[in-house]
């Protein structure tokens, strides 16, 4: 048996440090070896991590997952729990700690419904591209409950999984930094909540969007993220109110970069969109869009409050000059009130048409100083 986890060193430190201790031995992190917990792609370890999960709930502390490929099927985090590893995954691999779904009729691999206060750090979760509509992380809730959830995930690659890499229905705060969700055959991001931190993220080649918010959403901000090759959108926020766009780069949506559109008779309310590059968007992965609308960078309706400000848009191909040039329009704009869309520069930032105004505006709508090119298709 290896010796406790708390006596153990990692690379760049110590285990007492990377899970937080302060001084002494760390009596409540625990090593998924020592309940038996085998790394080689083939042993079914949802036993033995349940297990090392449960024992950690029991003094609020964490399960270290060390390098290897761990195969298991949904495990339920506790309350007041952490899951953490030494991250070594690149843009295209699993590396390092690296929990892997091998049961194609789980709802997820990790179910998080019961958790608060839980903490996922350094690790790999890989779907394999197993069942239907199987999602990497769920929290999937009747009600909001009656405190914050504080769900934060670290320097993690979350991708492969047939649903959406994260979803998250009914959350109450939460933060993701520093991690890859990418290939997934729903959203990156999918959530019904509020009040999020999302900052320094690959969203990557996701079936439908990087970052979706279809029901009731609010109070998030976004940050120096990479949303790129989604198939559907980089971000759409249907009615959601209170948002911090700045300083991401959206790259190869097939679709708009942003959208921005109602929930029924909902409306989109005090979003600021600032500081973005937003680059050959609009491009029909699979060659068909909902309306031509789509095949924009940008798409604005029905929003009170919104400051579209010092973005820089730019129509293209494909990396190495490949596929559709897009898109055709870049900014796509109905029925504004009190919203400014200045100062937004289009040099060669669309094929047809820089502006689209559908109108139906309302009261304070400022739509001034955007200059910009069409792109030749030959460009």
């Amino acid at each position: 048996m290896p010796e406790p986890f708390s006596r153990r060193s990692f690379i760049g430190g110590t285990v007492t440090g990377m899970i937080g201790a302060v001084g002494g031995a760390a009596t409540n992190a625990l090593d998924a070896r020592d309940f038996n917990a085998v790394g080689d792609g083939k042993t079914d370890n949802t036993a033995a991590l349940q297990k090392a999960l449960d024992k950690a709930a029991q003094t609020r502390g964490s399960v270290f997952i060390p390098d290897g490929v761990f195969l298991c099927s949904t495990l339920k985090i506790p309350p007041f729990v952490g899951l953490c590893g030494n991250p070594c995954w690149s843009y295209n691999e699993y590396a390092g700690p690296t929990l892997q779904l091998g049961d194609a009729s789980a709802k997820c691999l990790l179910d998080v419904t019961g958790a608060y206060g839980f903490r996922i750090n350094g690790l790999g979760l890989n779907g394999a591209s197993l069942g239907k509509n199987v999602h990497g992380i769920m929290l999937d809730k009747p009600d909001y409950g009656k405190h914050e959830h504080c769900l934060c995930l670290e320097r993690c690659r979350i991708g492969n999984f047939s649903g959406d890499g994260i979803h998250l229905s009914r959350i109450w705060v939460f933060s993701i930094r520093h991690c890859m969700i990418c290939f997934n055959g729903g959203n990156g991001l999918r959530y019904r909540g509020w009040d999020g931190f999302v900052m320094d993220n690959w969203f990557s080649a996701n079936v439908e969007a990087g970052i979706g918010a279809y029901e009731e959403n609010a109070s998030v901000t976004f940050t120096a993220n990479r949303i790129e090759w989604n198939r559907r959108h980089g971000i759409i926020l249907k009615g959601g109110e209170h948002y911090n766009i700045t300083g991401n780069y959206f790259d190869r949506a097939g679709g708009p970069a942003i959208a921005l559109v109602p929930h029924g008779e909902r409306r989109c309310k005090s979003i600021t969109v600032t500081g973005n590059i937003i680059s050959r968007n609009g491009a029909p992965q699979d060659g068909l869009f909902s309306d031509k609308y789509q095949c924009s960078h940008l798409r604005f309706e029905d929003v009170e409050g919104l400051t579209c400000v010092g973005n820089t848009i730019e129509a293209g191909k494909g990396d190495g000059g490949m596929g559709a040039t897009s898109p055709d329009y870049a900014l796509v704009l109905r029925a504004l009130s009190h919203s400014v869309v200045a100062n937004n520069a289009m040099a060669r930032g669309a094929l047809k048409k820089l502006i689209v105004d559908l109108g139906g505006h309302g009261a304070g709508f400022v739509l001034k100083d955007n200059p910009g090119s069409l792109l030749k298709p030959s460009a």
